[in-house]
């Protein structure tokens, strides 16, 4: 599927990152943004491999803060924008696992993809629990505390190691649905290309003199 002339497959894939950020849907950090952002990098057009997943994210974390003031889980003014601000360290990751994505390429074999899709899942885990062990007071800024913001967490919650599970995880599984569909999507255009290719012209026949 050449991914320039077909939107939809791409953009069905947003609809269920979407729908996957849904409360409730999914547990803890099980999620589908780290594959999906990862395989936007690989398989999307330029531009819309940027756009796409992080517009995507910007609304539906925008909607998720209405959605939880709402129910009075935090407040509509200071604390709504401490949150989105919170969250910067997330767009740093999201588009590191894009860059990521664009550096593999969708040219590569799936396995490789699959590993890529991993490894950016464990860059995620990196760059966000460190940029919260920088904006969170109760991390010591020191070494030992960076490695409690990466393994136990805060006390009161439970331990990042177990949310860094579950990145894995959703890393992993993502990742090769998503790489899975657009080589079978890319396999069976060439197919569909040979079948609609008309027939090769024969030689006119020469008309009796």
């Amino acid at each position: 599927m050449t991914t320039n002339r077909n939107w939809l497959f791409p953009m069905g894939l947003m609809f269920l990152l979407a729908l996957t950020r849904w409360p409730g849907m999914m547990p803890q950090n099980f999620s589908a943004v780290y594959g999906l952002a990862f395989c936007a990098g690989a398989f999307f057009p330029r531009t819309m491999a940027w756009w796409a997943p992080l517009l995507t994210l910007a609304v539906t974390d925008a909607l998720l803060c209405v959605y939880y003031a709402g129910e009075g889980v935090i407040g509509w003014n200071r604390e709504m924008f401490a949150i989105l601000l919170y969250l910067a360290p997330n767009y740093l990751a999201y588009a590191a696992l894009i860059l990521l994505g664009k550096w593999v390429t969708g040219k590569a074999r799936f396995l490789v993809l699959l590993g890529g899709g991993i490894f950016g899942a464990i860059l995620f885990y990196i760059i966000t629990n460190t940029g919260a062990w920088m904006q969170n007071p109760e991390y010591p800024k020191t070494l030992a505390g960076w490695i409690q913001a990466l393994t136990v967490g805060t006390p009161g919650w439970p331990h990042t190691w177990e949310f860094f599970r579950n990145t894995l995880l959703s890393g992993g599984l993502f990742t090769g649905l998503f790489a899975g569909a657009m080589k079978m999507a890319e396999a069976a255009e060439p197919e569909e290309e040979e079948d609609a290719e008309p027939a090769a012209d024969k030689e006119p026949e020469e008309s009796g003199a």
